[in-house]
């Protein structure tokens, strides 16, 4: 059994990913972490991570950019892999991940859904292949709570598209003024609205043909399936950085 220590436990994620993870039959959440503590969780929240005195297999973090300085010092200090579902991290602080994969387990991804890495993973074999006759464009879409713009699983597939691509391309965040557009470019463009979990769609327009893969988070429920199998994933590995590309490769 994986005793699983999930940070940020009280929030809307937490939530999901604690009654999700009833239905992982080899992995328990024995504690979380939250400044805010929901009676309705059955195991004990502690306010800060340096309190918690629970025996724990892996740390699934689930909160803000704020907490990684606490979350890495536990690992670091009680030798346990971690998880790394937040997103808005800075530069900096994705240094810090990958510095912090070099002494134990780290999995970090941009977003947690099965399906978007496997529209990432076909988007690495066709980008090069159109990207001379077909403009690409990244339309994302997100409830209007969601702090980070563009969503970090936009610059996700950007960044595969782009290192995909033989040619120098640029990023362009949405469009404004008069100019046409330029051939090396790949637009970004973000909707912020109502609730909508999660929506992604790349666009190839060429002459005569557009081509559009799309990827809607009907529910967050897809993000915590996610989670709870890297923590499934991660148990037992050796110090490294792993993604959901370790575990699409695995399946596909």
């Amino acid at each position: 059994m994986v005793k699983v220590l999930l940070v940020g436990c009280s929030g809307k994620m937490g939530k999901m990913i604690s009654a999700t993870s009833k239905n992982f039959k080899n992995l328990e959440i024995v504690a979380g972490i939250d400044k805010f503590n929901d009676n309705t969780l059955n195991y004990p929240i502690f306010s800060t991570i340096s309190d918690c005195n629970v025996d724990i297999d892996v740390i699934l973090d689930f909160s803000r950019p704020n907490s990684l300085k606490d979350i890495s010092t536990f690992a670091l200090k009680n030798n346990k892999p971690v998880i790394f579902c937040t997103t808005g991290y800075s530069n900096e602080e994705k240094s810090q991940i990958l510095e912090l994969a070099n002494a134990i387990p780290v999995f970090y991804s941009a977003n947690m859904s099965i399906g978007i890495n496997i529209v990432n993973a076909v988007l690495k074999n066709i980008s090069n292949l159109l990207f001379k006759d077909f403009d690409i464009e990244i339309i994302e879409k997100h409830h209007n709570q969601k702090v980070d713009a563009p969503s970090g699983t936009a610059l996700l597939l950007a960044n595969t598209i782009k290192d995909s691509i033989d040619s120098d391309t640029n990023f362009i965040y949405g469009r404004e003024g008069i100019s046409k557009r330029d051939e090396k470019e790949i637009g970004i463009h973000t909707v912020r609205g109502g609730n909508i979990v999660g929506e992604h769609e790349v666009i190839f327009a060429g002459a005569g043909e557009v081509i559009s893969i799309k990827h809607s988070a009907i529910s967050r429920e897809v993000f915590a399936i996610g989670a709870l199998r890297a923590c499934e994933f991660i148990f037992n590995k050796s110090k490294g950085l792993y993604s959901m590309d370790n575990i699409v490769n695995t399946n596909l």
